[in-house]
C-alpha cells in the first residue's frame, strides 16, 4: 500500500507508481492513433462523421456501468480490510486474556502466543499462494516448519495447534468453562475470517458483467472519433485521449482493487499488519521482541 496525504495535490500529481498509467497506456495509445487515422482520412479521402447523439446516450449508460463496477470492487477491498481489522483484534483479544489467567505459566502463553501471531502471517501465505511465513520461521522448529509447508491449509493447520494449546490449558485446570469457551471464540472468529477473505479471494465479478463492459468500452473508444471528427477536427486526438483515459482508467481501478490480498500497490498492507500483531502479542506475553525495521502503527 502506498502511503500519503491526502491534503496535498502536487506531492503525488505527477506520480506513475500505484496510479495505473503502465496498464492503461498502449489501450489508451492504440485508440489515439486508431483517431488519427480516421481524421486523416475524413479529410484526405471521404467525410465519414456521424452523429453525437448515440454517444452522448451510450457514454450515460456506460459511466453507470463503470460506476457500478467500481463500487462493487471497492466493497470487496473495504470488506477485506474490515476482516483483517478483525483478525487484528482477535489475535489481540486472546492473547489478552490468556495472559491474565496464565501468568504464573509463562511458557504456556508464550506457545499460545506464538502460534497466534503465526495465524496471520499463514493467512497471508494462504491467500497469496506462497510459502513466506515472515519471520516467525526462525521460532520454529524443523518438526512444526515440515508441519505447515505439508499442511493442505495452512492457516486451519495453525488455527488447530491454537486450539490444541487451548484444550491443554483447560484440562490443566488453569481457567475455567466460562474462559475457555471465550478463548475458543477467538479462535474461531479468527477461522470466519480467514473464511470470509477466502471468499473474496474466490469469487470474482460475473464474467458476463465484466466481459460486456469491456466490450462496450471497446466500441464507444473505438467509434468515437467517427463522432467527434466533424467538429473538432485534429482536436479529435486530444478528446479521444481524455475521454479514452478517463474510462478505461476508472474500469483498471476496479480491477485493481477486487482483489486486495496481493502485494501490488493498491493492495491491502498485510505484511505491516502481520508485524504489529507480531510485535504486540510477543509485548503482551513476555516473548522476545522481533527485531525488524519500525513500520507505521494502528494498522
Amino acid at each position: 500500500m502506498i502511503h500519503y496525504d491526502p491534503h496535498k495535490w502536487l506531492d503525488h500529481f505527477f506520480d506513475i507508481r500505484g496510479t495505473l498509467v503502465k496498464e492503461i497506456g498502449i489501450r489508451v495509445g492504440v485508440c489515439v492513433i486508431w483517431a488519427a487515422g480516421v481524421v486523416y482520412f475524413h479529410q484526405a479521402l471521404r467525410p465519414v462523421d456521424i452523429p453525437i447523439t448515440l454517444h452522448s446516450l451510450v457514454g450515460v449508460a456506460l459511466g453507470l456501468l463503470l460506476v457500478f463496477r467500481t463500487n462493487a470492487s471497492y466493497d470487496r477491498y473495504w470488506e477485506g480490510r474490515r476482516l483483517w481489522g478483525g483478525i487484528v483484534n482477535e489475535t489481540r483479544n486472546l492473547v489478552r486474556a490468556a495472559a491474565v489467567h496464565l501468568g504464573g505459566q509463562p511458557r504456556l502463553l508464550q506457545e499460545l502466543a506464538r502460534w497466534t501471531a503465526l495465524f496471520p502471517w499463514a493467512t497471508m501465505s494462504s491467500l497469496r499462494d506462497e510459502l513466506d511465513i515472515g519471520p516467525l520461521e526462525a521460532d520454529l522448529t524443523p518438526e512444526e516448519l515440515s508441519g505447515l509447508r505439508t499442511a493442505q491449509h495452512r492457516a486451519l493447520f495453525v488455527a488447530q495447534r491454537m486450539s490444541t494449546l487451548v484444550a491443554e490449558i483447560k484440562s490443566r485446570g488453569l481457567v475455567s468453562d466460562i474462559v475457555y469457551v471465550a478463548l475458543d471464540q477467538n479462535i474461531q472468529l479468527l477461522v470466519d475470517y480467514l473464511g470470509g477473505c477466502e471468499r473474496i479471494r474466490k469469487t470474482p465479478l460475473p464474467f458476463a458483467y465484466v466481459v460486456h463492459l469491456r466490450r462496450a468500452l471497446v466500441v464507444y473508444c473505438f467509434t468515437l472519433p467517427f463522432a467527434l471528427v466533424g467538429t473538432f477536427g485534429w482536436f479529435t486526438l486530444l478528446d479521444v485521449l481524455l475521454i479514452s483515459y478517463t474510462f478505461f482508467g476508472i474500469e483498471e481501478i476496479g480491477v485493481e482493487i477486487e482483489g486486495p490480498f496481493g502485494d501490488d500497490a493498491n493492495d491491502l498492507p498485510m505484511r505491516e499488519i502481520c508485524e504489529t500483531i507480531h510485535r504486540n502479542l510477543y509485548s503482551m506475553s513476555g516473548t522476545r521482541k522481533l527485531e525488524r525495521e519500525k513500520l507505521p502503527e494502528g494498522l
